[in-house]
């Protein structure tokens, strides 16, 4: 997570990483969140996915792309808190849903009881 200024119009800035377990589920959380759109043209957002910054730059193919990268900028501090917030309320939702109906999530739960 790193804040830094922009531009003279949206001076706020933050950038989240969100790890994942594959490159599926990250894209798949990248379609769900990409959906909603910013309510106010005071806050920008991009969605993308990446590779970890430890994955060496020759191995980073569209299967390493593990990580939810979010970029966020905002006329006031106060304008980016209200859009990060809504935005982790919807991500836990996101992955609440993941870990209820997602066939690897469940894969994975039963190897660890078993």
């Amino acid at each position: 997570m790193a804040a830094h200024s922009v531009g003279p119009e949206l001076p706020c800035s933050l950038v989240l990483d969100i790890p994942f377990p594959n490159s599926r589920l990250a894209s798949i959380a990248l379609q769900a969140l990409g959906v909603d759109k910013e309510l106010s043209a005071l806050v920008r957002r991009e969605l993308s996915t990446a590779a970890p910054a430890d994955t060496p730059s020759a191995a980073a193919a569209l299967d390493s792309e593990t990580v939810l990268r979010v970029r966020y900028c905002a006329s006031t501090n106060r304008m980016l808190r209200v859009a990060v917030n809504s935005f982790l309320e919807s991500l836990a939702l996101v992955l609440e849903v993941m870990g209820e109906l997602d066939v690897d999530v469940l894969e994975a739960q039963r190897g660890k009881t078993a």
